[in-house]
């Protein structure tokens, strides 16, 4: 049995490493220009250095690092932890850290980031996990996380693109659903433990980028308090604010000039969390999902940002036809609101700007998603041929390369991207 695990394994690693023959990192003697600078904000505008008004539009980096159930097909196996528990349980230990290795070269490479500058993107949000600054393994990895930025901002300084960093994960859990990793409930909130080691996260992120003008900014983090617990809204929405002080003012110790992006709570939509305006180079972020397309819809956000003098921006949206893309885009255009559509890329999925094939064998793994796994003898009863699962894993990876996407045209349209 040793032997036949280490065969498919290496069956594995043969695949993958055939996949990524393409995206091997090069030695670079020296980091390209950048001539990109630092934005501000100043009244309720992002401007630049020469004081020049600034639009941002964009796309999210969504399930690279923060890999989510949905763009899987997995329902209710919807959290990194259990994505991973999920794989672990098909194919073992080896094939399965040989997949994250391979998902993490392949899904997101240069030639996606060079593509989003050539369609008119100017910035993207990017998500990661707290655990990326770690000792925890995560996708296989250990204090990963500074790899993985620092490439993606490479890529950006030559394509000329800002970068958000977007803590969308935060220790304990900040939402309290499937999008933070979390355990049912936003502990963030209660747990000094939690929001000791966040801050020290953005402390050390804030340190090693505060000279980085590619960076544009720090989303603090995701999406914070989920509708579920508005039985104790209040109470939470004060702790997020004390939250977000702590953590602006240990910031801005180390850091003066990048913008801090602070997210309302209830998933973005309630701003009554900013009880007063806490420093003076800020963004008040909301996400807003499936609703009619009309001024209504975003007047409250408006009227903060009039009566604040204040910038605001929408960190995510989408997930909707192309019609509402187009409408709801133009809407925000209309009245100078900085956006940031959900997300770049899926697999077998038009709402979205990239879209790729699901292998042809990919149904196991959703099916055995799907299934009762609530004891091992279900768990045994229930799972798929392993060759053919890891074929699937293989198909998976080569095709969510950048050669193999192909754009959703009228997703792209909606935008007012340039599609060829």
């Amino acid at each position: 049995m040793k032997h036949y695990l280490i065969t498919l394994s290496a069956i594995l690693f043969i695949s993958i490493s055939y996949s990524c023959k393409e995206n091997v990192v090069k030695p670079v003697e020296e980091k390209a220009p950048n001539t990109l600078s630092f934005l501000k904000t100043k009244g309720s505008q992002f401007v630049d250095d020469k004081g020049n008004a600034l639009i941002l539009k964009g796309t999210n980096l969504g399930n690279w690092l923060v890999p989510e159930g949905y763009m899987f097909k997995m329902e209710q196996v919807n959290s990194p932890r259990k994505i991973d528990e999920l794989l672990y349980e098909l194919v073992g230990p080896d094939s399965l850290q040989v997949f994250w290795n391979g998902f993490l070269k392949n899904y997101i490479t240069h030639e996606d980031i060079k593509y989003l500058k050539s369609i008119g993107c100017n910035h993207i949000r990017l998500p990661f996990h707290y655990k990326m600054f770690t000792d925890d393994l995560y996708m296989g990895e250990r204090n990963s996380g500074f790899k993985y930025i620092d490439k993606l901002i490479d890529w950006c300084r030559e394509e000329q693109l800002y970068v958000l960093l977007d803590m969308h994960c935060a220790p304990g859990g900040q939402t309290g659903d499937n999008i933070d990793d979390s355990y049912g409930y936003p502990y963030l909130l209660k747990s000094k433990s939690s929001q000791d080691l966040m801050t020290k996260i953005w402390v050390d992120i804030a340190k090693k980028y505060k000279d980085e003008p590619v960076v544009v900014g720090y989303d603090i983090v995701n999406e914070p308090i989920a509708h579920y617990f508005n039985d104790e809204i209040d109470v939470l929405n004060n702790q997020l604010s004390l939250l977000y002080e702590r953590i602006v003012k240990e910031v801005r110790a180390v850091d003066q000039e990048h913008i801090i992006f602070l997210s309302g709570s209830n998933w973005g939509g309630n701003f009554d969390v900013f009880k007063e305006l806490i420093d003076d180079n800020i963004v008040y972020e909301f996400h807003k999902y499936w609703f009619d397309v009309n001024q209504e819809a975003i007047q409250k956000f408006l009227d903060f940002r009039d009566q604040q003098n204040a910038p605001i921006y929408i960190g995510e949206t989408g997930e909707n036809t192309d019609e509402w893309v187009n409408d709801f885009r133009l809407l925000l255009d209309e009245n100078s609101v900085s956006w940031c559509f959900w997300p770049y890329k899926k697999m077998n999925n038009p709402r979205g700007i990239m879209n790729f094939d699901e292998p042809e064998d990919y149904y196991l793994i959703t099916d055995y998603a799907k299934s009762d796994r609530s004891s091992y003898k279900n768990m045994r009863e229930n799972r798929p041929d392993i060759i053919k699962v890891q074929k699937a894993l293989n198909s998976f990876l080569e095709n969510s390369l950048y050669k193999n996407n192909y754009p959703n045209v009228g997703y792209c349209k909606g935008l007012g991207f340039k599609v060829d």
